[in-house]
């Protein structure tokens, strides 16, 4: 499908680069192999995180305990798990930012 998507067992793993504290959440393109999503919220306290996993959820039209950060919740480059084989990760690509 894309090089920043595929399907597990459990559903899909998704390659983010993250970036926390933008004015507002929404995919910004392709960053390298991963899909660069911008999150309005703080990289403090696991903030930024919860934002992302709740755009994600929400973008793909699933509950949000279906999103996980499977890898990389301190830094930019992520793995996060969609449980929800029924997904469309292409959704993702038309929810930009702007």
């Amino acid at each position: 499908m894309n090089s920043w998507c595929r399907r597990v067992a459990e559903g899909w793993l998704l390659s983010v680069h993250a970036q926390p504290g933008a004015k507002k959440s929404g995919v910004a393109g392709i960053h390298g192999e991963a899909l660069k999503i911008r999150v309005a919220a703080p990289p403090l306290e696991g903030k930024a995180n919860a934002a992302l996993i709740q755009f994600v959820a929400q973008a793909l039209g699933v509950a949000r305990k279906r999103v996980s950060i499977a890898r990389g919740e301190k830094g930019r480059a992520k793995q996060v798990l969609v449980a929800a084989p029924e997904a469309d990760p292409s959704r993702l690509l038309g929810r930009s930012s702007r």
